[in-house]
């Protein structure tokens, strides 16, 4: 396919690695030359200096000859025109980055009508994930994802103390068919090994044949078990925290939003109802006693910075606080993250990649996507004999570290694969994958002829 993305920032990079080398021809277009130049001394792709919303780039460049144009400049708007002008000249689909909160309610009118096929938002992504895992954690599908035959269930290992202290390898032999493919330790999800070792406070991810999983779903669920949720507090009150305040707010939460910036505040308090907006810095530990940090029942890190974030993240939870969640962009923090304890990190880039991607490949090969805790995602593919992972056994596949194979449809029969296993034209599998290693995962899943399409 012939891909062209409008912007060299760091999601547009992220899109680039995940399609370079699966016989996509890619073109980045951007003002910034120096970058270009970079990029081109790194990756097989056509680059182009200038402004994607000019009319005459766009029809120089041949956009109607396009199958996508992905557009992920730093500006809503430009991303938007962009869309219009590339899809007007006759390019196939188009994608829109677009984060301004003045268009959430608007999203489906920009899209028809501009003619825009898919928008993104990355903030709104992260909010769905963290009211998922404060609101519903504990009635979400009753912690079971099913797809077919196959279904995966999570659960705490309170709910199965003897595996704990125990490998995965013991685990997946005392499950009995099923398999323990992906554990969430600390607020990071890891994809194990069998010698990985389960510990207290685990929350584990089984996958197994459909009814089996239902009859285990008996044994580690509470029946109708509601969050308890009162009182949150938010630090940082950017696109993230306006987005999540909003949503917990109308499930009824009492939110405060502690923010630093004066002009923000007065944002913030007219576009919120029912939301306490606190005009003081966050790193301020004698603000955040006297607002009553400790009686909080779960605390979002929202600021515009990592190493703050995961400051104040460590604090809420050295001061009792149940549920902590932190954005987190950079990748580099991932090994920080399982040593602090905290419940949760989103990166919201990865996520965003992952939409844009599983959007781009569609229903012929991906056939479904859901995030696990907003950092991994269980997709099912369709195999042909020209993927990567086909036809050799599994264990000769070489699948980078965060991927694991999880179940297989086979015609009317689930296979819980080991080793030895061979996965086949047309089998139907199912893939667990941190976000992170999404782009390793595409040269996997990428058809070797043709692209993702054949």
């Amino acid at each position: 396919m012939k891909i062209a993305i409008a912007g060299a920032g760091k999601l547009g990079i992220k899109i680039i690695e995940a399609l370079i080398g699966g016989d996509h021809s890619v073109t980045i277009i951007d003002k910034n030359d120096a970058l270009l130049q970079k990029l081109s001394s790194h990756f097989d792709l056509m680059t182009v200096e200038g402004n994607a919303k000019q009319i005459s780039l766009l029809e120089s460049l041949g956009i109607n000859t396009y199958d996508y144009l992905i557009a992920v400049t730093n500006s809503d708007e430009k991303n938007i025109v962009i869309c219009a002008f590339a899809k007007a000249m006759g390019c196939r689909k188009v994608i829109a980055r677009v984060r301004d909160p003045e268009h959430i309610n608007q999203l489906d009118f920009v899209k028809d009508t501009m003619n825009i096929d898919y928008i993104v938002n990355p903030d709104l992504s992260m909010t769905v994930e963290i009211y998922k895992f404060l609101i519903e954690k504990y009635t979400l599908s009753n912690g079971i994802f099913s797809s077919g035959k196959i279904a995966l269930i999570e659960f705490s290992t309170e709910k199965m103390t003897e595996l704990i202290g125990k490998n995965v390898y013991y685990a997946n032999g005392a499950l009995g068919n099923m398999h323990v493919v992906a554990i969430s330790r600390n607020g990071k999800v890891i994809i194990p090994k069998k010698t990985t070792d389960i510990t207290k406070d685990d929350f584990l991810y089984v996958v197994g044949e459909k009814s089996r999983i239902m009859r285990l779903n008996q044994r580690v669920h509470d029946k109708e078990k509601y969050t308890h949720l009162q009182k949150v507090m938010i630090l940082g009150g950017g696109k993230t925290g306006l987005y999540l305040a909003q949503k917990l707010s109308e499930f009824g939460i009492a939110v405060k939003i502690i923010e630093k910036d004066k002009t923000r505040c007065e944002y913030l308090s007219n576009h919120l109802d029912n939301v306490l907006v606190l005009y003081g810095d966050a790193t301020d530990m004698t603000l955040l006693e006297e607002e009553n940090l400790d009686e909080m029942d779960a605390v979002v890190t929202a600021t515009g910075f990592d190493e703050v974030n995961l400051l104040l993240a460590l604090m809420a939870k050295k001061h009792g606080v149940e549920d902590v969640i932190a954005k987190v962009s950079q990748e580099s923090y991932a090994m920080l993250i399982e040593s602090m304890g905290i419940d949760m990190a989103l990166n919201p880039l990865d996520m965003t990649a992952s939409h844009i991607l599983r959007f781009i490949q569609g229903s012929k090969r991906v056939i479904f996507s859901q995030l696990i805790r907003g950092q991994a995602e269980m997709i099912e593919i369709i195999a042909n004999d020209h993927m990567r992972l086909s036809n050799k056994p599994i264990v000769q596949i070489g699948l980078p570290d965060g991927v694991i194979i999880a179940a297989i449809h086979r015609g009317t029969d689930v296979i819980i694969p080991n080793g030895e296993t061979e996965i086949q034209k047309d089998d139907k599998v199912i893939i667990i994958c941190l976000l992170s290693t999404v782009t390793e995962l595409e040269k996997f899943i990428r058809s070797g002829k043709n692209g993702f399409f054949i």
